[in-house]
């Protein structure tokens, strides 16, 4: 059986995942990353778990090689360079240190773009050649594919959409410390920063007046919008808006067929979406109105990033 390595290194969680050639994953399990600052001791804790995994599968496999997705990583250099949400700063030797606990074929690639080509082999994009995968977590990243092909960039960094400035200064810093850059709207992270903004523009009740920033978590939001909170409503209007905003930009540059996304803030289902949509038709030119489609990632939630990765090995073995 021929299996592939999908990791996802997100600034929150570590997903680790096995996964076959037509995209399904076998097992899957997790670590949070920021419990692990030293870079050998996190490659370590990867490698554990690798080998616990393969030991639960019934028959021994034939591991084609490791497929890895990151913030900020060069598929050239095999780099993680000055990404905002994890510990390591800097230029990282990410690839090489890997290889060195784990020998086998391995690629790395900015996290987003990785979500797209999974999204190209397992997903929406089978029959597309034009689309832009968008993930929601702690950032906002952005895969870019164009005439049937992924759009890497000239030093592996193509599609660092969420540091675009979205409000011509006085806005909020991402982690990059970007005025106005749009991860810091546009994201779970956003999300929980904008009902703190919502609270001090409006005084309609809501539970979240008694609730501390590190105690928000999305899914509260999303129950809270559910039952008619109005900051949580108005919170997911603001953030489908400048959201709509940057899409209606960036369909300017490479008139994608869909936007699919994929992502924590996803899970909120019709709260950020309808929106979206509706403020999406609003700010498209004439000329692209009613031809731009929002989807929701074809690979299953919880492992669509893991998949993604994968794919960076399963892209030469089909």
């Amino acid at each position: 059986m021929d299996i592939v390595i999908g990791i996802d290194i997100g600034g929150t969680k570590t997903k680790i995942g096995l996964v076959d050639k037509e995209g399904n994953c076998l097992e899957q399990t997790f670590f949070r990353t920021k419990e692990y600052p030293d870079l050998d001791n996190y490659q370590n804790k990867i490698k554990t778990m690798v080998d616990e995994l393969i030991g639960e599968l019934r028959e021994t496999p034939n591991i084609l090689g490791c497929g890895i997705g990151a913030p900020n990583a060069s598929s050239k250099r095999g780099t993680i360079e000055n990404a905002a949400n994890l510990l390591w700063k800097g230029t990282v030797p990410f690839l090489e240190k890997m290889r060195e606990k784990m020998p086998m074929p391995m690629r790395i690639m900015n996290d987003a773009s990785a979500a797209a080509l999974g999204e190209m082999l397992f997903g929406r994009g089978k029959d597309m050649t034009d689309f832009i995968a968008i993930t929601l977590g702690t950032g906002f990243g952005a895969g870019i594919v164009a005439n049937g092909h992924l759009i890497d960039g000239y030093d592996g960094f193509a599609g660092e959409l969420g540091h675009v400035d979205m409000t011509i200064g006085d806005g909020r810093l991402t982690g990059l410390g970007v005025e106005g850059g749009l991860e810091a709207y546009v994201s779970a992270t956003g999300l929980k920063r904008t009902i703190l903004y919502m609270q001090s523009q409006f005084m309609d009740e809501s539970r979240f007046r008694s609730i501390a920033y590190k105690d928000l978590h999305g899914e509260d939001i999303t129950k809270a919008a559910e039952e008619g909170d109005p900051i949580a409503i108005r919170a997911f209007d603001y953030t489908a808006k400048i959201m709509a905003q940057a899409l209606a930009n960036f369909t300017a540059f490479t008139q994608p067929e869909a936007f699919i996304l994929m992502g924590g803030l996803v899970n909120s289902g019709k709260w950020i979406l309808e929106p979206l949509e509706r403020y999406l038709d609003q700010f498209l030119l004439q000329v692209y109105r009613g031809k731009v489609k929002i989807l929701e990632s074809g690979m299953e939630g919880k492992t669509a990033a893991i998949c993604g990765a994968a794919a960076l090995i399963w892209e030469n073995h089909r």
